[in-house]
């Protein structure tokens, strides 16, 4: 009789456990640190949002989408990959135009924060909510737009980032479709 009680309850709580795992691991449930209004897509991954009632320039963490501009990085990139600097600029505008085509300025948006709130620029770092739930890092990552660029200590969706990269990549999705 023990033994039954004693295997009814742990039933329970793996039951509960499990539960309790996959409402922490669908994003679509997961609460947002902070909601902001879209004022400006830069590119791809920099953004303009009005938060805690101030204009703030966000980055997205855990991604990296080509410039859609000539500056530094652009050329530092084109060096780095040996692809000529017009095309990583019609990648960067690639990107963003999928991101426009997903945010739309005026939305409201959940940001979550990880370890560090801010980047060397004084730029917010977040992983951004579309208002459907889906994060748009990895949605992003996922459609092919991004690689990936881990910095520690910001690396809360790394292995997650990593799997969609890799999904992208395989299906030959944006701009790896070429």
């Amino acid at each position: 009789m023990r033994k039954r009680k004693l295997a009814r309850n742990v039933s329970a709580i793996l039951g509960l456990l499990v539960i309790g795992f996959l409402l922490l691991t669908n994003s679509k449930n997961r609460t947002s640190s902070a909601t902001a209004r879209v004022l400006k897509i830069y590119d791809g991954d920099t953004y303009l949002v009005e938060w805690n009632g101030k204009k703030e320039h966000l980055r997205l963490i855990g991604i990296d989408t080509p410039e859609s501009k000539q500056n530094r990085k652009a050329k530092r990139d084109a060096a780095r990959s040996g692809e000529d600097i017009s095309f990583i600029v019609d990648e960067g505008k690639r990107a963003t135009e999928f991101v426009k085509s997903i945010l739309k300025v005026g939305e409201q948006i959940g940001l979550e924060f990880d370890i560090q709130r801010r980047d060397r620029y004084g730029r917010l770092l977040a992983y951004v909510y579309l208002p459907d739930g889906r994060m748009l890092n990895e949605v992003i990552i996922r459609s092919g737009y991004a690689n990936l660029m881990t910095i520690p200590p910001n690396v809360k969706y790394a292995e997650r980032f990593r799997k969609a990269y890799k999904f992208a990549r395989e299906h030959k999705l944006g701009l790896w479709g070429q």
